[in-house]
């Protein structure tokens, strides 16, 4: 029987908007105790200090909420400009890190542009930008009244350079999120099933071309389902290996906070990739469980924001931005559970990374203007605010 309680809990769109930001700010706080605990011994050797890459991850939090709480502030005509040239920025980006100097390369990924004082990774920043031209495309064909237009040839195109520079880079993993993120666009725009499942076979036999002309992708490919496997096991299998093993070793309710061996060097990319096994390995099945509910009542809280949204660019965007958070969890915990091959993306919100952080809290801020703009929302607010 379902609690009366919850369903009028659920049906009115302040609590959205309030589960939206609990969601958010419940994994960033997470992240940040786990970035230090999957982060510490590796900081002390490359750093000298457990603190170094925390800190770090703690300045992008600092930057990242006052610069999110502006964006939610802005009227729907400002995010139209960005839209508008979202692409042209997404493509300049992605040209710099081509340039010889200039583009860092990182596991054989040339995806960082290197200032000094920090990396920057243009592809995440790119991943907002292209939503926010997608829906700026699909919005304004919306409301010219041409419903019978071509939604693939409208926006596919302009995914396809972006995936093609992304490739150049060989990150494989973040041209299957810019994939991911223009199939979810064709879906929520209304294009024919048949359509979406023809471009979505054709999608699958390019990425099965990638994999099988490159030894080390098909190598993880390969050992994904079988990572102990004794020929394997010491080469491609390593990490999906040690992951499972943090998991395992995990139990109910983990060994406990900075208790993981794993970190200790058997596991790369612990508090990036793979740090969804620390928190198994530390936290136990409640933890990774508690992960995997915030995820879902964030994704859940962005899709009936945008169901909301009277502006058709805020509903695609809102859509868009669900999807893109929804493909990435997904594929980083697939990963990590060796449900998938290891593809080497980031857990939204929890794992470390500067440009990554701060263009995921930044698409908050966006859909959080888009529940602030909504009259119900706006009159809720008003009323708690004058009961103070």
């Amino acid at each position: 029987m379902v609690n009366k309680t919850d369903v009028t809990f659920l049906a009115k769109p302040v609590n959205h908007l309030y589960m939206l930001l609990v969601s958010a700010g419940s994994l960033t706080f997470l992240g940040l105790v786990m970035v230090f605990s999957a982060s510490s011994i590796h900081a002390i050797d490359t750093k000298g200090t457990a603190l170094a890459v925390v800190l770090r991850q703690l300045l992008f939090v600092a930057i990242s909420i006052p610069l999110a709480m502006y964006l939610s502030k802005l009227p729907v005509a400002r995010w139209e400009i960005a839209g508008r040239f979202g692409m042209l920025i997404s493509i300049a980006l992605l040209t710099v890190i081509l340039i010889p100097g200039v583009g860092k390369t990182v596991n054989g990924n040339t995806n960082w542009i290197d200032l000094k004082i920090i990396d920057v990774q243009p592809s995440e920043i790119s991943k907002f930008f292209m939503i926010l031209w997608a829906s700026f495309l699909l919005a304004r064909k919306e409301k010219s009244g041409r419903f019978n237009f071509n939604v693939f040839s409208l926006i596919g195109p302009g995914f396809l350079v972006i995936i093609v520079l992304v490739m150049a880079g060989n990150d494989l993993g973040t041209s299957s999120v810019l994939a991911a993120i223009l199939a979810g666009l064709l879906f929520v725009s209304g294009i024919k099933l048949r359509v979406f499942g023809a471009f979505t076979a054709l999608g699958a036999a390019v990425l099965a071309g990638f994999i099988a002309t490159s030894g080390y992708r098909a190598a993880r490919f390969l050992v994904f389902l079988d990572p102990f496997a004794p020929a394997d096991y010491k080469y491609a299998g390593w990490q999906p290996a040690h992951s499972l093993l943090g998991l395992a070793s995990g139990g109910l309710f983990g060994v406990g906070l900075g208790g993981s061996r794993q970190k200790w060097g058997n596991l790369a990319e612990a508090h990036t990739d793979f740090i969804f096994s620390v928190i198994g390995e530390e936290l136990g099945l409640v933890g990774t469980l508690a992960v995997i509910l915030l995820l879902c009542v964030l994704i859940y809280s962005i899709f009936r924001i945008a169901l909301r949204a009277q502006e058709p660019m805020v509903r695609y965007g809102c859509a868009g931005i669900a999807c893109w958070i929804t493909v990435q969890a997904f594929l980083n915990i697939g990963s990590a559970t060796s449900v998938l091959p290891v593809v080497g993306v980031t857990l939204p919100l929890v794992s470390y990374g500067g440009s990554a952080l701060v263009a995921t809290i930044c698409a908050i801020g966006f859909v959080a203007g888009a529940a602030l703009r909504d009259p119900e929302v706006r009159s809720e607010l008003i009323k708690k605010k004058s009961k103070k």
